[in-house]
């Protein structure tokens, strides 16, 4: 059935879009079946998304060219609300990303009483195991750390171990999916623990096909990003925690802030996998002005290569939104 829609996707396609409500439906069609389609090798033409593009989206299509992988982007000026897509509703690894979701249901439980931010935990320390060799990779105990001690370790740092540690701690990768759809972000899906997506990883290449495990879309990221920011989902002492510990984040140096002018802050998250390279994150300019950003590139050739991406990327966006007149927005603190 999901074959069939592609079929008849890529028919629309090759008829030159005899008119835009066609093309439309055929997108809509195309990611159906992207989305629930484990593994589908197919990949929608980048100039495909620009036909609908303002010109900064045209700008962001034309960098993020899929010819060697699929890249995709989620941004949104907070303050004028103009969003920028492309494919930005298609599913891509998550890899690390995911750690921000998991510090959110941390935090909610902070808030409901279940835990506090000096409750303690072990590390989830991996045992070596072949790869595939069951659904979850064995692990044993490690150090015991409060809870705000692993988070910054999570998100500064990206310590899987640390994050396995309040997956486990939160009940697991159910709870997280579950504080997500309750908050109204879809497209969004935390399989499985880090330690066996890290021994697993590799199985199939997201620069040709998609996997909806471990999952989300860009859009459905930068929804994340804006409700922490904008207080929708967590109080002001328990976005501070997250949102600070974003903004000392000692990866992806050569991603988002890697071109970016003095003087504009970044609080980010990265990602890294097989073929994968990713960064999301809130960038505050001098202005007072507030974007959420979110970028997942495949493929490439070579990770230096996808960092590269990012870092264009984000600086485009960040010229493009600048060259637009903002309306007084406060900034958070964090």
């Amino acid at each position: 059935m999901a074959l069939g829609r592609i079929a008849r996707w890529c028919a629309t396609l090759a008829l030159g879009f005899t008119s835009l409500s066609s093309a439309h439906a055929a997108d809509a069609d195309f990611k159906t079946a992207f989305d629930t389609v484990l593994g589908t090798e197919v990949r929608t033409p980048q100039a495909y998304d620009a036909i609908h593009a303002n010109p900064l989206e045209a700008t962001i299509a034309r960098i993020a060219d899929g010819s060697d992988g699929r890249i995709g982007v989620y941004a949104i000026d907070l303050a004028s609300g103009r969003e920028v897509s492309v494919l930005g509703d298609q599913r891509f690894p998550m890899a690390s990303t995911s750690k921000i979701a998991i510090a959110a249901a941390y935090m909610e439980g902070v808030e409901r009483g279940r835990f506090s931010l000096s409750s303690e935990f072990p590390l989830m320390v991996p045992i070596a195991s072949k790869r595939f060799s069951g659904s979850k990779a064995p692990v044993v105990p490690g150090k015991y750390y409060k809870a705000v001690d692993l988070i910054e370790m999570m998100i500064t740092r990206s310590n899987n171990q640390a994050t396995d540690a309040l997956l486990a701690a939160v009940g697991g990768p159910a709870v997280v999916n579950d504080w997500t759809r309750r908050n109204g972000i879809g497209e969004f899906n935390i399989t499985r623990d880090i330690a066996t997506l890290v021994r697993d990883d590799g199985e199939i290449d997201p620069a040709r096909a998609v996997d909806i495990r471990d999952s989300a879309t860009p859009a459905a990221m930068v929804r994340l990003l804006t409700g922490l920011y904008q207080g929708k989902f967590l109080s002001d002492s328990s976005r501070r925690v997250i949102l600070g510990a974003m903004g000392r984040c000692k990866t992806g140096t050569r991603r988002i802030p890697a071109m970016l002018p003095d003087g504009v802050r970044v609080a980010h998250k990265t990602g890294s996998l097989n073929n994968t390279s990713s960064d999301i994150g809130i960038i505050n300019t001098p202005d007072g002005r507030a974007i959420a950003v979110a970028i997942y590139v495949t493929g490439q050739g070579s990770r230096p290569a996808r960092e590269a991406k990012i870092a264009n990327i984000a600086r485009a966006l960040y010229d493009g939104y600048a060259s637009q007149p903002a309306r007084a927005y406060a900034s958070a603190s964090y």
